[in-house]
């Protein structure tokens, strides 16, 4: 390489050499970096004075003690004012008469890199023949031939300024084509809008901060381009920014669930007026979720210290419950009205039991047990539950549930599921004041989603409630019991599903609590082949003998480009892959992939990446998560489904 650099040096050299023109290239600290012969012989130079990282300084020493420019008084003051002017680094055109007789041109030029490069001509020919000119044309008036010599030297000047704004267009040109590559690939939009909001400026990153929005906008007007929704939001931070006033916001995104935040700054020109303004607009929903979750896991600890120490007392309490509920269930001739009331209230003294089970470890992250659940039943036991608590009778509150879902098995977590809407109820039975009504509906949403949403007939939520819903121990029961845990547990479910809460307050009145989370149907695996994808040898053994012990063949790859090729295969049963693996492809990329190209069998993602982890949870939302490390029990819970509906 250094061979190769010399060589390239000495041709460059060489091919200066056998330019007329006087060249010199110092850098930014005015160290000679070359010259040509030229330069050497015009100005008479010694041999170190062209030697790489010569002074500039020492080279006009010696040109002016040489008589290069004439008499001058204090050389050192000389001296030290053309190395000034060197340092200015503006770029000049100049024409001066040297001691000899002779006369140069002097052009200098700033480089982009930093330093200069001066090319020195020697125009005595030209000069010359303006002489012989002004010899020859006697009849001609002085001002004439002055004008004429003017007008030359200006062509000249003005020659050698074209090239330098020539080079500076290149450069400009050049820097903003680095400036729009760099904005290109900045994971945010940036935008600038005029004073009546029009764009006129997008790196056209708009839609991975708001999906769905038109990606080429400029000349597009903000309330179009960002859609009503968000120009609503917005507006008001934009008439701010056009008073000169900049802001810095978040907002959610209702459709898609996305948290952003937007950064408007006025473009103020040089009068002082606000000529437009600049956007910048970014996603944080990951960094939302991670900030949610670090405050919740805090408050959690917090909540952990205060809880455990109950969970004793509130055992005995239901264990005495439980025992006079089996007494009841043994008298023979109970009425059946009776027997189902024994049957709800036994039913939930268990679940309060399986609850005081974890409630000592209350500061670690619930587990989710997903297992496939009879939708019909798991809804009977619910509403069952709720009525009991509502006590319509008593209350004067109406309980309707509504069932959409076609799918007569999901796989959810039946416990953790009943526990999140049992809360729900019970917070909406604590706002309606008296009578009043309760609605569940139960659908499937177009984007494979299984929401539940519920409304009751109360005052709505709060400023202060929607801000701190999911808190714990943060209730507005004034006056009455709370634990201000109810809304928390919804929020565990939602977040450990993928999922997540909208709360909000319903258009005709009362609060609206929409609960998200995949829609996953339960889906009965034969033995077949097997497409295993992970790239640690050991884990691969592990859960093949995992898979045959089940009766699958297995086939497996240890990257997800490989796996790509293979997960085609007709006989294919379902593909089971690492999350991370070796190569540019997750396990989740290779899932995507196949379910492109029209790959419709189970795909189950394993990983030891924690719940929180922005990876996961985007996988989470689409495919079923096995966590490291796990059993073959745990294994064939997840996989090797079979119809568990007579168990259920």
């Amino acid at each position: 390489m250094e061979r190769h650099s010399k060589k390239v040096s000495e041709m460059t050299r060489s091919g200066l050499n056998l330019i007329k023109q006087a060249i010199s290239i110092y850098d930014q600290d005015l160290r000679l970096l070359v010259a040509n012969r030229r330069f050497k012989n015009l100005f008479s130079l010694p041999d170190h004075l062209i030697e790489i990282g010569a002074s500039f300084s020492e080279t006009i020493h010696y040109l002016v003690q040489a008589g290069e420019y004439g008499d001058v008084e204090d050389i050192d003051v000389f001296v030290q004012e053309r190395v000034n002017q060197a340092k200015a680094f503006m770029p000049h055109y100049i024409e001066r008469k040297r001691a000899n007789g002779s006369t140069i041109s002097i052009e200098g030029s700033p480089l982009r890199q930093g330093g200069w490069v001066t090319v020195y001509t020697d125009i005595s020919d030209v000069k010359r023949q303006e002489e012989l000119l002004r010899g020859r044309s006697q009849g001609l008036s002085e001002q004439l031939i002055r004008r004429s010599e003017q007008l030359a030297l200006t062509n000249r000047e003005l020659t050698s300024t074209i090239i330098a704004l020539e080079q500076a267009q290149l450069e400009l040109i050049e820097s903003e084509s680095r400036l729009q590559s760099t904005n290109a690939m900045i994971p945010a939009h940036i935008a600038r809008v005029d004073t009546d909001g029009y764009y006129t400026y997008t790196n056209q990153k708009l839609y991975t901060v708001i999906p769905g929005s038109p990606k080429n906008i400029v000349g597009m007007h903000m309330e179009k381009a960002l859609g009503a929704e968000v120009y609503k939001i917005v507006s008001s931070k934009f008439d701010d920014a056009m008073q000169g006033k900049a802001s810095a916001f978040e907002f959610p995104l209702k459709e898609s669930g996305k948290q952003v935040r937007l950064s408007i700054t006025p473009d103020i020109n040089d009068d002082g007026d606000v000529s437009g303004a600049y956007l910048l607009s970014m996603d944080i929903t990951e960094e939302t979720n991670a900030r949610q979750a670090l405050t919740h896991a805090r408050r959690r600890e917090l909540a952990a210290q205060l809880t455990s120490g109950l969970a004793h007392d509130f055992a005995n309490l239901l264990t005495i419950i439980l025992g006079q509920q089996n007494k009841l269930e043994a008298i023979e001739d109970l009425p059946s009205n009776i027997r189902e009331i024994v049957a709800t209230t036994k039913d939930a003294a268990l679940r309060g039991g399986t609850l005081l089970d974890g409630l000592g470890q209350f500061n670690s992250m619930r587990t989710l047990s997903l297992k496939p659940v009879n939708v019909d039943v798991l809804i009977d036991q619910l509403t069952r539950l709720i009525r009991a608590a509502l006590n319509s009778e008593e209350s004067g509150i109406e309980l309707e549930v509504c069932n959409e879902i076609d799918a007569p098995q999901l796989m959810l977590d039946q416990g953790f599921m009943q526990d999140a809407l049992l809360n729900l109820a019970l917070n909406a039975k604590e706002a309606i004041s008296g009578a009043g009504s309760i609605k569940l509906k139960f659908f499937k949403s177009h984007e494979d989603w299984l929401e539940v949403k519920l409304t009751d007939s109360g005052p709505g939520f709060s400023e202060a409630a929607l801000k701190n819903a999911f808190t714990p121990f943060f209730t507005t029961k004034k006056g009455k019991v709370g634990r201000g845990l109810g809304l928390t547990t919804v929020f565990d479910f939602a977040k450990m599903n993928g999922g997540r809460v909208i709360l909000d307050n319903h258009p005709n009145g009362g609060a609206e609590v929409t609960l998200r989370i995949p829609y996953s149907q339960v889906k009965i695996i034969k033995s077949g082949l097997v497409l295993l994808v992970e790239d640690n040898p050991d884990i691969r053994e592990t859960i093949r003998g995992y898979l045959q012990k089940m009766g699958h063949t297995v086939l497996e790859a240890d990257s997800a480009e490989e796996a790509e090729h293979l997960g085609a295969l007709p006989d294919l049963s379902f593909v089971v892959s690492d999350l991370m693996l070796q190569g540019d492809l997750t396990g989740y990329d290779l899932a995507v992939k196949l379910r492109k190209t029209g790959v419709d069998i189970p795909i189950y993602i394993i990983t030891g990446l924690p719940i929180s982890d922005p990876i996961r949870m985007q996988t989470a939302n689409k495919f079923p998560i096995l966590s490291k490390p796990f059993s073959f029990e745990q294994m064939v819970e997840q996989i090797q489904i079979k119809d568990m509906s007579e168990n259920i």
